[in-house]
């Protein structure tokens, strides 16, 4: 914290607790009484049942966060891989070739989810890539969404590489694809472990989009989580959504995990 005097500080902290506490932790802790409360009574929920949580932990809620595991599980690791790979050839292209391929990637964020979704229903509704109905189609549209993100890091991680462990490889006989697996990608697994995290964190919450194409099999949890506020059941849906963020938090905190064990080797 770039403040010196103690006055200062403490201005700066209560600056902070004033816009944090209002924007950010209050709406969180009040869907989190909500996921406990039996009513609505003036500005917060009141009551406490865990009832809710019975309904949020089984039979079509509990199906519908397995999709979304699945869904952003898939979502990450395709996206890690795509923009790896286009984050590793942009390198090799030099500057020109690098912005186009940075503009082609920021594209979909550049645009509302939901005109994503409407492309990817388009795109993938006649054969031969007939996906629309599938649950292919939803992880498509996830792994569009997020491997920008996954793009963005690997290429900003590869600008802070140190070229002389690859100089150093070759100089000693290794073949180039030798010196990506053994040399380049494990440098590279603090920064691929953070773009997996934040692209399954992501593709956990994507609703605009999902809304659009998901069959009625292969329903993930946020879209639950709207139709439970929309017929009114809002502290269920509070309860759905709890468990959202709790089981997204723990994979997180996995994929910490293991950045912090990569950065360590």
């Amino acid at each position: 914290m770039l403040v010196h005097s103690r006055g200062a500080k403490w201005a700066v902290w209560a600056l902070f607790l004033l816009l944090f506490l209002p924007l950010f932790a209050l709406p969180l802790l009040v869907i989190l009484g909500a996921s406990f409360a039996t009513n609505w009574s003036s500005v917060l929920p009141s009551g406490f049942t865990t009832e809710h949580y019975s309904a949020a932990t089984r039979g079509e809620a509990l199906q519908a966060l397995t999709t979304s595991l699945l869904t952003a599980a898939g979502a990450s690791l395709l996206a890690l891989a795509t923009g790896t790979w286009a984050a590793l050839t942009a390198q090799a292209l030099g500057r020109r070739g690098r912005r186009v391929l940075d503009a082609l990637f920021v594209l979909p964020l550049a645009v509302p989810s939901v005109v994503v979704g409407l492309a990817v229903l388009v795109a993938f509704s006649q054969p031969p890539m007939l996906l629309n109905g599938t649950r292919w189609i939803v992880i498509v549209a996830h792994t569009v969404l997020v491997t920008a993100f996954a793009h963005q890091s690997v290429s900003a991680a590869l600008t802070r590489l140190d070229p002389a462990y690859e100089q150093a490889a070759a100089s000693l006989g290794a073949r180039p694809s030798y010196v990506l697996w053994r040399v380049k990608l494990p440098l590279l697994l603090p920064s691929l472990s953070a773009a997996a995290g934040l692209c399954f964190a992501l593709s956990m919450g994507e609703l605009s989009a999902t809304m659009m194409l998901y069959p009625p099999d292969w329903t993930p949890l946020p879209v639950l989580i709207y139709a439970a506020t929309d017929r009114g059941a809002l502290f269920t849906g509070s309860a759905v959504a709890v468990v959202l963020m709790t089981a997204t938090l723990l994979v997180l905190f996995a994929v910490s995990r293991v950045r912090t064990k990569a950065s360590y080797r």
